[in-house]
């Protein structure tokens, strides 16, 4: 996998470090640019869109397991209700947070790979 010190060009008629960012607004602007010619053959746009939906796959994940988790706390009087918010607040704010760092960066032009996520969406973007 050839690394990308800086996004630089455009692709399409967006600028390189814009379509990666906006690939992060939602999974549906990362597919798009996964489908759509030109943006799929520049690796750094295939790269945020890929990241973009394995990120999405694990929030939505979270969301199941603390549903789960929700319906057997919820047997604990008043602790329960408690923790399922708390945790419920904790998930989300560092949903965002995470959310707002990948946007940045691919802003910034910067190839940002999360621990687990980034590994395998470099792996992928690199086969496309």
């Amino acid at each position: 996998m050839q690394v990308i010190e800086r996004a630089q060009g455009k692709v399409g008629g967006l600028p390189v470090n814009l379509a990666g960012a906006l690939a992060y607004l939602t999974p549906l602007p990362a597919l798009i640019f996964l489908l759509v010619e030109p943006y799929r053959r520049n690796l750094f746009v295939r790269f945020h869109a890929l990241q973009c939906w394995l990120t999405a796959a694990v929030v939505i994940l979270l969301g199941l397991i603390l549903r789960v988790a929700g319906l057997v706390l919820f047997l604990i009087p008043m602790l329960g209700p408690l923790l399922v918010v708390l945790m419920g607040a904790v998930i989300g704010l560092a949903a965002v947070f995470v959310w707002l760092v990948l946007v940045v960066k691919a802003f910034q032009g910067e190839t940002f790979k999360l621990p687990i996520l980034g590994e395998f969406a470099e792996r992928y973007a690199a086969r496309l």
